[in-house]
């Protein structure tokens, strides 16, 4: 990678609403950069008192990212890695109640010399450091400010991005604002009024935009663009229309084609450079041209009132079937009625199981996992989802009542039960097993098969395991424990003997997974799916 003087910040704020799609815009800022030649880093910034979001309710706020080194983040996350097919860090992720907290700690330590102590400069001074922190050794940062301008809680962030351009200079930053363009049906056309006062709010904070995406449901017209360069005092060149697309995976060509990537760089002083998306062509073609080919998949959910809260799930199942040239229907499967309406499992060419927490639901789960078994549906089960098959498994060979001492402490078989080391933990926030753990496969196993190697390392998010005392009852039932950690304790990953696939891991396989690179296990469950139902 090439290396620039110095790291250049691109910061990217919302106005007017909402669910924009800031964090597509970062993330595909970021794929069109690096496609350049540039080391790209994100960064989200999010303006909740949370520490992180680890404790967020997933039928609010979609689903918890998990990093390789363990931090509990917001979804973007896992857009940003999907994009630019880059493992990121906990320093990726900077939530208020994480700033908050330092400076508290840095108060009571002393280190203020007996100042009072100030959003302004404590508080902005310590997000100012965070960010410059995290974007050292890369040619550029990106930084997603969270929620949108106007927000109380967001004014601190917003203070502290405008400190950065004085601080590190303006040819090393840049701002770009994600609007809104609503389309009066009445009238007929697109207006901008709202654009221009998300803008003016932006002024307020001393912020003036270097780039404005603008987002709509209908085709802006140039006119449009002309007369928000006018009210908004932007450059037509760094106008960016941006209608709803067909892929978000689309939204990284979109913003090329309206030449933003050769904008930014001759704002920022750098050389033009030609950007290398063949590849990501390709596969926006795939996804918008798919085969006749199609499989229908159930995911048995206990979240269902939110579609992000298994984003990284569904993005992994699309992406496995895009690799197999399969279109994958997604079906949503409510585990809390299955129980009653068992028909409720019949029909689907393959069942994924993913993960969860809490006593709503799980009985629903583990009728999933017992019914392929035995009707031999291939199945892919995600954390919670390897402890019902395991459940599953038990109650069907006569340990009556089995469970997990999560949903009832006084089981007679408590198949699967904490691991010592969480006995006595009493916090929620961060004390779970988090991030990359290693795992050793069988070699002769589906899932070896599937990876090509038998090391691997996925990222977990689990307080309860495997309850060794069960192993050979279960093996002898026809359980087969094919990943275990290295030192043998912990199981990692099951699978069912005489099944054509029947694969559970307890790491969340999902948060690896890569658009144009599927997930080894994703990969291969569509490919048996689609075997099955030939």
């Amino acid at each position: 990678m090439a290396k620039a003087s110095q790291t250049k910040y691109i910061f990217v704020t919302g106005g007017v609403l909402s669910g924009l799609g800031k964090g597509i815009t970062a993330a595909s800022l970021g794929t069109i950069l690096k496609a350049r030649g540039f080391s790209v880093n994100i960064q989200k910034c999010d303006p909740y008192l949370n520490t992180d979001a680890g404790t967020m309710n997933p039928a609010e706020h979609g689903e918890v990212f998990v990093t390789h080194d363990g931090a509990e983040t917001d979804l973007d996350l896992g857009h940003y890695e999907r994009f630019l097919d880059e493992e990121l860090g906990r320093a990726s992720s900077l939530m208020n109640g994480r700033v908050y907290a330092n400076v508290i700690a840095d108060e009571r330590a002393g280190k203020y010399l007996g100042k009072t102590v100030q959003i302004v400069p404590h508080v902005t001074g310590e997000i100012v450091n965070q960010i410059l922190a995290a974007g050292i050794g890369f040619d550029f940062h990106i930084v997603e400010i969270g929620g949108t301008v106007g927000d109380i809680e967001s004014l601190a962030f917003l203070e502290a991005i405008r400190q950065i351009r004085r601080k590190v200079g303006a040819d090393h930053t840049l701002y770009v604002h994600v609007v809104y363009l609503p389309y009066l049906e009445a009238s007929h056309e697109i207006k901008t009024k709202p654009a221009q006062n998300a803008v003016r709010d932006l002024r307020e904070a001393g912020i003036h935009p270097d780039v404005i995406v603008a987002r709509a449901e209908r085709p802006v017209s140039q006119a449009v663009l002309h007369k928000l360069s006018l009210f908004c005092d932007v450059d037509e060149g760094g106008i960016v229309p941006m209608p709803t697309a067909k892929t978000v995976y689309e939204v990284p060509l979109m913003l090329e084609t309206a030449g933003l990537g050769d904008y930014i760089t001759k704002q920022l002083g750098l050389p033009t450079r030609r950007a290398k998306l063949d590849d990501w062509r390709r596969l926006v073609d795939l996804i918008k041209h798919p085969d006749h080919r199609s499989l229908k998949i159930g995911v048995v959910a206990k979240y269902m009132e939110n579609e992000d809260t298994y984003l990284c799930v569904f993005e992994a199942i699309k992406a496995a079937g895009w690799a197999n040239r399969i279109r994958p229907e997604i079906c949503w499967i409510d585990a809390e009625n299955i129980v009653e309406n068992p028909e409720l499992l019949q029909g689907y060419d393959g069942l994924v199981v993913p993960g969860g927490f809490g006593s709503r639901g799980v009985e629903g789960k583990i009728a999933a996992g017992s019914y392929a078994m035995k009707h031999h549906i291939p199945y892919l089960g995600l954390c919670l989802g390897m402890q019902t098959a395991v459940i599953a498994l038990a109650r069907d060979i006569g340990l009556t009542g089995a469970n997990t001492t999560e949903i009832d402490e006084h089981t007679a078989h408590p198949v699967i039960s904490l691991m010592a080391d969480q006995k006595d933990v009493e916090t929620k926030g961060g004390t779970m097993r988090l991030g990359d753990y290693p795992c050793i496969l069988e070699s002769k196993s589906i899932s070896a098969e599937a990876y090509g190697t038998k090391k691997i390392t996925e990222r977990h998010r689990h307080r309860f395991e495997f309850n060794n005392a069960y192993r050979e009852q279960l093996q002898a039932a026809g359980l087969k424990l094919v990943g275990l950690s290295p030192d043998k304790r912990l199981v990692e990953v099951i699978e069912i003997a005489n099944h054509p696939f029947f694969v559970a891991s307890q790491f969340h396989p999902e948060f690896k997974s890569r658009p144009n690179r599927p997930h080894p296990l994703f990969h291969a469950f569509i490919k048996a799916a689609a075997q099955e139902k030939a």
